[in-house]
């Protein structure tokens, strides 16, 4: 368990989108200029140096409010990890992994990173080749810290964290990744088990009738842009990617939308 933590902890950029734990008076252009500081800080206008620390609630909790779907397909945060990582990235008041242990959240830099390194060159950070090489598609999926956003559309209705999948899972991929999506939105996985549509709005599927409400869904499945997409059923950021968000076994994951 503790093998399986550690690698999930410090992995791939150590990214996920952050709220706070640097910066004491954020400058002109910087992320979060317009926002109220009493909406994270527990000191509010009056934030120092020394209390910057306390807030009004979890990093996870604050980033959540504008980046949502990076926090469910970000590198895990809100722990406390294996080891300690290098001078450079901070852990928060209570020795947790947190958002801003990449991301100085009142920067101006691009993605607010730490540092000059991105990519790969990042992840080694705190990983070496090993852990990569450990992982069924060799830390492809990792390297960016977050599932980021795709530029070559699969189709016109795809979110696009679907057509980030395709960069990887389309027609460049191996034979047994190999996934199409046909003109109609049907998933061809290479197995050619499981084929379902994506790109479709949920909640116009639910006029048809057979589906649970959508607010009902979205308490255990990601519905990007309100559309069922790639990582409504699969799972991004974790060591075994891609793996089902519920398990197969008596149709649970099915029933998670479809209702009888």
């Amino acid at each position: 368990m503790r093998k399986w933590l550690y690698s999930l902890l410090a992995a791939g950029a150590l990214a996920a989108a952050g709220l706070l734990q640097a910066a004491f008076g954020p400058g002109p252009g910087k992320h979060l200029d317009a926002a109220d500081c009493a909406s994270c800080h527990l000191a509010g206008k009056n934030v120092t140096p020394e209390q910057a620390g306390l807030l009004t609630a979890n990093q996870e909790v604050l980033c959540a409010r504008c980046h949502a779907a990076s926090i469910q397909l970000s590198h895990p945060s809100g722990l406390q990890p294996a080891r300690v990582p290098p001078a450079g990235f901070p852990l928060d008041w209570k020795g947790d992994l947190t958002c801003s242990t990449c991301h100085d959240v009142h920067a101006s830099s691009h993605g607010l990173l730490r540092g000059t390194k991105t990519g790969k060159a990042l992840c080694f950070s705190c990983h070496d080749q090993k852990f990569f090489t450990n992982m069924r598609d060799g830390g492809a999926s990792l390297v960016g810290g977050h599932l980021a956003k795709g530029i070559a559309p699969n189709g016109p209705a795809l979110d696009a964290w679907s057509r980030k999948c395709m960069e990887c899972h389309g027609a460049n991929a191996s034979p047994r990744l190999a996934t199409s999506v046909d003109q109609r939105g049907v998933v061809r996985h290479a197995s050619n088990s499981g084929n379902h549509p994506i790109g479709i709005s949920y909640q116009k599927a639910t006029a048809y009738g057979g589906y649970r409400p959508q607010r009902t869904v979205e308490r255990r499945l990601m519905l990007p842009d309100g559309k069922v997409g790639c990582v409504s059923c699969h799972e991004g950021y974790r060591k075994d990617h891609g793996q089902l968000r519920l398990p197969l076994a008596g149709s649970a994951l099915c029933y998670e939308c479809h209702a009888l």
